[in-house]
């Protein structure tokens, strides 16, 4: 897909990889409307002339909130990145039944509900410019999940899933679908997390880029030895990632 002139709708877009990516599009002549739900890094994309609409996706008033904010504008691509974690681990504490609905809602229902809201300007776009794009920010833990975040691990993998099939029903009518799979990126979710972790300028520079090539998978960093180890025996890539 060219960028240059597209309009795109980009959740999570204050910060982590979403920032990252939507100056990058910016840079590539898109139009590029972000959505956040901190007043201070809303306030921030602001200041560096991002259009920002306010939205908690972690709940349905988000998603229509969105919608109002869009009005009749079309929009030529919808990247769905916002995402959350939540501790769900019974080895170190009772799990947080809350935290765990925000993150189902945030991570599986509101990209559900944003592609469902706008798939009518979706498929407009298509028809008059020929091409749109869906893009799904999913991660390497929706191949293969680790044992401290089952509820996030799922909550992509679901994603995945429905992005699979999404792409299948859309086939042929201009609606391209993009997963994105990245892996441990240095964002403030994964804060508190050592190891190595890829830097979010490079994980929206691949999204971008496959983005442009119109590929169906964008395997980021590390994520591309995990899909290999997969095709060749998904058994041993749950045994090394749920170790991890």
């Amino acid at each position: 897909m060219k960028l240059q002139g597209k309009t795109i709708l980009l959740t999570g877009g204050t910060d982590g990889i979403g920032l990252r990516l939507a100056r990058q599009l910016r840079e590539k002549g898109a139009v590029v409307i972000v959505t956040g739900r901190t007043p201070a890094r809303i306030a921030a994309a602001e200041a560096e002339g991002f259009e920002v609409i306010p939205a908690d996706l972690t709940g349905p008033e988000g998603v229509e909130a969105i919608v109002a904010g869009l009005g009749a504008r079309p929009i030529d691509v919808l990247v769905n990145n916002a995402g959350m974690g939540a501790d769900h681990d019974f080895r170190v504490a009772p799990p947080v039944s809350e935290d765990d609905e925000r993150t189902l809602w945030l991570n599986v229902h509101a990209p559900i509900r944003l592609i469902t809201a706008l798939m009518p300007t979706l498929r407009a776009r298509a028809e008059a410019a020929r091409e749109a794009m869906i893009v799904n920010v999913t991660s390497g833990l929706a191949i293969a999940p680790n044992a401290g975040a089952p509820v996030y691990c799922a909550t992509k993998a679901a994603l995945r899933s429905y992005t699979q099939a999404l792409r299948a029903q859309l086939k042929g009518t201009g609606i391209h679908v993009l997963e994105a799979l990245p892996p441990v990126v240095d964002t403030q979710m994964t804060s508190a997390r050592g190891g190595a972790k890829l830097a979010p300028e490079e994980c929206a520079r691949q999204i971008l880029t496959a983005m442009e090539r119109g590929k169906d998978e964008a395997n980021v960093g590390m994520v591309k030895v995990l899909q290999a180890v997969y095709s060749l025996s998904p058994a041993l890539a749950r045994y090394v990632m749920l170790r991890f």
